[in-house]
C-alpha cells in the first residue's frame, strides 16, 4: 500500500474533528459548534486543570506506569479524581503508584494488570474491573507500542494493530457496563498523527500477504483508534481521539539509530519542536476534562484544540481525509469483533 504524505517522515508523526451529518440516532459535532480554546501546543497539563475538580469522579488511564500515561494520571489525580492505573505487570503498576502517591499525596490510587496484546489476560482485568468498580467516569486508552518489528498475538493479528487496537477494543467494549454508569462519561483514545501513513488495510490487516512496513503497521493501528472512537460515539459512549504530539517517551523504544537521525535531519528543516512530556499529555487531560467538549464525540483533537483537515502546507498536522470514514469505521467495527469472537452493541 502507498503511503499517503509521504514527505513527512515517520517519527515527526510519533507519539478528525469529525464534521458529519445526524445519522444512526447519535449526537453530530460540527467544527462550528465546538470553542477555540485558549490553549495551544505548549499548553501543559497543569495549564488545561486550572479551576477544575474531579472530586467524586474515577478516571483509568492504560498504560500508566511512565511517559504520558503517568502524567496524564498525576494530572487527573491532582485535581481530585480517584485514579486507576494499568500496567503490564503488578511490579510496574506497584512502582507507578508509589511515585504518584509522591507526587500527590493524599491521591487515591489503585491499580490494574492488563496485557492488552493477550486477550485472555485483557477479559480477566475486565472481569476483575467490573467485580471491584461499580462506574467508571473517564477513561483514557493511552497505552501503545510504536514502530516494532513484526510480531504476532496468539489471534493472528499484528502486534501493533492487536495491541494497539484490539486490545483497547475489548478491554473498554467489556467494561461498558462501568462506564455507561456515569452521566458525563468520557473515553479518549490516543491516537497519533502517524495515522496519515494509513488507512486499514482490510484485505491483509495483519501483513499475511503484503510486506511489512512498521511505519504502515503504526499507521493503520492509529487510523483504527480514531475509528473506534467513530464506532463508540455511534453507539452512545461519547469518545475522541488525540494526538499528543512527538515527545520522546518509552514508546519510542524501538525506533532504530536511522529513524533517530531521520527524524533530527526533518526536524532541523522544519524548525519542529518536541513537546516536553507535560505538553504531549495536556491534550489528552484537555479532552478528559474541558467544559468545551461536554457531550461531543467522534473528534480528533491536537495541541489542545478540535484538529482540522491536513493540508499540504503543514502536512504534519491535522487529519487525514480517511479519518471522515464512518463507513470503515463500521467496518472497523465489525472486524474487531471477528477477531475477539464476540459481539458488542452496547446500546
Amino acid at each position: 500500500m502507498s503511503r499517503p504524505l509521504a514527505t513527512v517522515n515517520p517519527a515527526v508523526m510519533m507519539s478528525g474533528w469529525l464534521n458529519r451529518c445526524n445519522t444512526g440516532g447519535f449526537s453530530i459535532i460540527m467544527m462550528s459548534k465546538v470553542a477555540m480554546t485558549a490553549f495551544n501546543g505548549q499548553s501543559t497539563t497543569d495549564d488545561v486543570v486550572q479551576g477544575i475538580d474531579l472530586s467524586g469522579k474515577t478516571a483509568l488511564v492504560t498504560g500508566a506506569s511512565s511517559g504520558l500515561g503517568f502524567e496524564t494520571a498525576r494530572s487527573l489525580a491532582k485535581i481530585g479524581a480517584r485514579v486507576i492505573i494499568t500496567a503490564r505487570s503488578e511490579e510496574k503498576a506497584a512502582a507507578a503508584r508509589k511515585e504518584l502517591l509522591e507526587a500527590v499525596p493524599g491521591a487515591d490510587i489503585s491499580t490494574l494488570v492488563l496485557e492488552l496484546s493477550e486477550l485472555d489476560q485483557v477479559r480477566s482485568a475486565a472481569e476483575e474491573l467490573l467485580s471491584r468498580e461499580s462506574c467508571i467516569d473517564l477513561l483514557i486508552n493511552n497505552a501503545g507500542i510504536m514502530a516494532c518489528p513484526l510480531e504476532r498475538t496468539r489471534e493472528g493479528c499484528e502486534l501493533q494493530f492487536g495491541a494497539n487496537h484490539i486490545g483497547h477494543f475489548l478491554f473498554t467494549c467489556l467494561i461498558a457496563p462501568a462506564l455507561k454508569k456515569s452521566a458525563a462519561l468520557r473515553v479518549v483514545n490516543l491516537s497519533s498523527a502517524g495515522h496519515k501513513y494509513a488507512p486499514v488495510d482490510f484485505d491483509d490487516p495483519h501483513y499475511n500477504e503484503r510486506e511489512y512496513d512498521k511505519w504502515n503497521a503504526y499507521g493503520q493501528a492509529k487510523t483504527a483508534n480514531i475509528w473506534f472512537s467513530l464506532g463508540l460515539t455511534k453507539r452512545g459512549i461519547t469518545s475522541n481521539a488525540v494526538h499528543p504530539g512527538a515527545i520522546m517517551t518509552n514508546l519510542g523504544r524501538h525506533m532504530t539509530e536511522d529513524d533517530m537521525k531521520a527524524f533530527g535531519s526533518q526536524a532541523h528543516e522544519s524548525g519542529f519542536e518536541f513537546k516536553s512530556v507535560e505538553q504531549g499529555a495536556a491534550t489528552s487531560v484537555w479532552a478528559a476534562t474541558c467544559a468545551e467538549l461536554e457531550g461531543r464525540g467522534g473528534l480528533y483533537l491536537e495541541d489542545c484544540q478540535v484538529g482540522e483537515p491536513v493540508t499540504e502546507s503543514k502536512p504534519a498536522a491535522g487529519y487525514a481525509d480517511y479519518a471522515l470514514d464512518e463507513a470503515a469505521a463500521e467496518r472497523l467495527w465489525a472486524l474487531s469483533e471477528e477477531i475477539v469472537g464476540q459481539r458488542f452493541t452496547l446500546t
